[in-house]
């Protein structure tokens, strides 16, 4: 097992001017080269039955649970708002609405990429099998294999979480900023999940290869603007309710063709 770090980019920087707005898109249309790829080839739907079920469940318990209370907590926030200030109170309510839908929506995508991660390792599996024709003789399965893949898997969630809390604290702090803190610390955030969704949807692929955590992480700056629009894109998705249940197995089938077309396509790894 070898890892590599990714190429500095050769690109000028008037390349990447040029073809910003080309990149920005680019990342932003995956979920519907998604669909096409499921709509090319059904079988690969035999994957994601399972997930979805299980994401059901999941999903029909954050709901019920976070989005009720949460509503609640925020009708009563609201009403707080004075009565002469009244176009505040809708803008303030439809903000923490959608946060609200975004950090469910994060929920979900934990809990559902851990739960239905064997079944989206072989989805992914299979797509690049399909995109490159190439069929790779099995490895053998032992308790060492088997001990070592879990452990990879454990560690790889705690530097999630780690990354996660640590920027977080940074971007806590940022509010403490007059006036541009807390437009800065949103967007901090906003990013900050993006690149956690790009770490769950890139990870089949990069899994397979054994592919250290900060190489991820300089692989995604790689593909920039686009694991930004990628990530923005699928972070929306997941968060729109019933339709995240859908999009967390659709986002494996696009996190692998960006890895395909933008990584290993474009020789970054």
């Amino acid at each position: 097992m070898t890892t590599r770090t990714p190429p500095s980019g050769t690109k000028s920087f008037w390349e990447h001017l040029t073809n910003l707005p080309g990149e920005l898109l680019a990342g932003a249309i995956y979920p519907l080269r998604a669909i096409g790829v499921l709509v090319r080839y059904p079988g690969l739907v035999s994957y994601i039955l399972l997930p979805l079920l299980l994401n059901l469940l999941i999903g029909s318990v954050l709901y019920a649970g976070l989005l009720t209370v949460g509503l609640r907590e925020i009708d009563a926030l609201v009403d707080r708002v004075p009565e002469w200030a009244g176009f505040f109170e809708a803008v303030l309510f439809g903000l923490l609405a959608i946060i609200l839908l975004l950090v469910i929506g994060f929920v979900l995508l934990r809990f559902g990429m851990i739960l239905g991660a064997p079944w989206y390792g072989r989805l992914s599996e299979r797509l690049e099998q399909i995109h490159t024709g190439h069929q790779p003789t099995p490895a053998a399965v032992t308790w060492k294999t088997i001990i070592h893949d879990c452990w990879y898997a454990i560690m790889f969630e705690m530097k999630k979480f780690l990354l996660f809390v640590g920027v977080g604290l940074l971007l806590l702090l940022l509010n403490l900023v007059p006036v541009a803190g807390s437009l800065l610390s949103t967007i901090g955030w906003l990013l900050l999940a993006a690149t956690i969704v790009c770490l769950d949807f890139f990870d089949p692929p990069l899994s397979r290869r054994y592919v250290r955590f900060r190489t991820r992480l300089s692989l995604i700056l790689h593909a920039l603007p686009a694991s930004a629009t990628f990530g923005l894109t699928w972070l929306s998705l997941v968060s729109i309710p019933f339709v995240g249940l859908v999009a967390i197995p659709m986002g494996v089938i696009a996190g692998t063709l960006f890895f395909l077309d933008r990584i290993r396509g474009q020789g970054a790894w």
